[in-house]
This record gives structure tokens, C-alpha cells and sequence, in this order.
């Protein structure tokens, strides 16, 4: 596969990536932490740092817009429920687990 091919393929899986999200709001960003070490607000991270490597400059709150595809607190108040007592402390333990890894 050629480098531009490439790009392209990558291009269009992160666009899928954020399409499976969006499609899937029910699946919590605390869950996502647990399970995977990530979230949308990681990916949100991710997308403005690559943006600065490319002198893109894009605040968080517009990365954010990209990948919740509205306003993060829109979101949030339509869509994140609040957390339990469990999944906190699952996150609480993959956060030390991640600690201990170094």
C-alpha cells in the first residue's frame, strides 16, 4: 500500500471510529476508560495534538465539537449519565493498575 493510500485508509477508519461512537451513545465514556484506557475527550486530546504538529491551531473545546459532533456539554447533558459507584471504582483500579505498570 502506497503512502497516500495509506493515509487515506487511516482517514476514513478514524471517521468510522467516530461514526460507531456517535451511533453508540448509550456506550459511557467512564465505560470506555475502564475497558480501553480511552475515551471520546482522548481521542478529542489526540486530534488537537496532531492538529498542533501540523502548526493547526484548534483549541480543546473544537476538537471536542469534531468528535462528539456538537458541543461537549450538549452532549454530555443529552447523553452521559452519571456514574456508579462501580464503574468509578473499576476506573479507580485501572487508573492504579496503569500506576503499577509505570
Amino acid at each position: 500500500m502506497d503512502k497516500q493510500t495509506q493515509t487515506e485508509v487511516e482517514a476514513a477508519t478514524f471517521r468510522k471510529l467516530l461514526e460507531h461512537l456517535d451511533d453508540n451513545k448509550d456506550v459511557q465514556n467512564i465505560d470506555l476508560m475502564i475497558l480501553a484506557d480511552f475515551c471520546r475527550n482522548c481521542l478529542a486530546k489526540w486530534y488537537k495534538h496532531e492538529a498542533s504538529l501540523r502548526d493547526v491551531d484548534i483549541d480543546y473545546e473544537e476538537a471536542r465539537n469534531t468528535i462528539y459532533k456538537m458541543p461537549y456539554a450538549d452532549w454530555k447533558a443529552r447523553y452521559q449519565l452519571p456514574a456508579t459507584q462501580q464503574q468509578l471504582d473499576a476506573l479507580n483500579a485501572r487508573q492504579q493498575k496503569n500506576k503499577a505498570d509505570g
